[in-house]
């Protein structure tokens, strides 16, 4: 089955290094943290979102170029998320476990 992050262009290898990542509880609240108290609307706001998947580069050191940073961006607000609705967050986690 093609995880649907494929069909923006976001290989299997970069998803599975920042899953291995994530896995560092530092590295994980660090994100967290930024990522408190951002609402659905805030993921929807493609300058938001840009700077959080480059500011997220930087914490888990993986170097992105324009096209990957597009492809991240457009994947996420794609996915129409709502932080506070738990259903969104269980498709969100399915997706990368």
């Amino acid at each position: 089955m093609n995880p649907g992050y494929q069909k923006f262009g976001i290989k299997t290898e970069f998803v599975e290094r920042v899953k291995l990542k994530m896995k560092n509880p530092a590295v994980k609240e660090k994100i967290k943290g930024h990522l408190e108290g951002a609402t659905k609307y805030d993921l929807q706001d493609r300058a938001k979102v840009r700077r959080w998947v480059k500011t997220f580069a930087k914490i888990l050191n993986e170097p992105l170029t324009e096209t990957q940073e597009d492809q991240l961006v457009n994947f996420i607000i794609a996915q129409r998320i709502d932080p506070n609705n738990m259903l969104h967050l269980l498709k969100l986690y399915t997706m990368f476990r």
